[in-house]
């Protein structure tokens, strides 16, 4: 496994207590990174970070006074890594329940712009930083019934692009990644027909693992990924058509 150099850096993971945020706190951990996770049940993130032999903050990515307060304790941090994310109630539009639709997008794209606004300025101070969102092929492609998930992580990407633009003069990237159906606990959202369906659509016929999408973060949270900013990285099984 290749391995980069993170120590001496503070690296946040939103939504690190379980599945994708934890797999890529735990690799982040592995090079030496000081991992700091972010997530809204307390008690998980404690755990898990004691588990990483890091810190935790109690934090509901939606509201910024929750998001401004996590960050003043955990200090300036070189690394953000945005998972924290909910799937919502599977339904065709004339259906959706207009506050579900909210609560998604409210945690899955409100929460990255937060998350983003927190930690930049103490990047730009410092001259340094590495920013991963973590979005979803279902932004790119949309999944049938799914319109606020797919719309919320469309958003992410066009965040990530804006971003990412913004900061192209520091050194400060900005990336997202765009995974396609992993086996965490958010499929627990969803029926098992929908995750069959999601199933189906990967060419490679199975899902993500996790580690595999923390594999490839780790790389765009290193020194080593210079140049690139504003990116979309897929990790969808040959899925994404673009």
């Amino acid at each position: 496994m290749t391995s980069y150099d993170f120590k001496g850096q503070t690296a946040v993971i939103t939504g690190g207590a379980q599945g994708i945020g934890y797999a890529c706190a735990e690799r982040l951990a592995r090079d030496g990174a000081e991992v700091v996770i972010w997530d809204l049940n307390g008690d998980k993130a404690a755990e898990a970070a004691a588990n990483l032999g890091g810190r935790s903050e109690a934090c509901d990515v939606s509201d910024w006074e929750s998001v401004s307060a996590a960050a003043a304790a955990t200090g300036p941090a070189t690394i953000l890594v945005n998972s924290a994310g909910i799937a919502g109630p599977i339904a065709p539009i004339e259906d959706y329940d207009t506050e579900a639709w909210r609560q998604i997008v409210d945690i899955n794209l409100l929460g990255t712009f937060h998350t983003n606004r927190a930690v930049i300025p103490a990047m730009k101070a410092s001259g340094y930083g590495r920013i991963v969102n973590i979005a979803s092929v279902a932004g790119k492609e949309g999944n049938p019934n799914a319109s606020a998930y797919a719309a919320s992580k469309a958003g992410v990407i066009g965040l990530t692009k804006a971003v990412g633009k913004e900061l192209a003069g520091m050194d400060i990237a900005v990336n997202c990644v765009t995974p396609a159906a992993a086996q965490t606990p958010i499929l627990e959202q969803m029926t098992e027909e929908f995750v069959d369906y999601m199933k189906s659509k990967i060419p490679k016929g199975r899902l993500v693992e996790v580690d595999e999408i923390a594999n490839m973060v780790a790389w765009l949270a290193s020194a080593d990924c210079s140049f690139t900013t504003g990116g979309v990285f897929d990790i969808s099984g040959g899925r994404a058509t673009y």
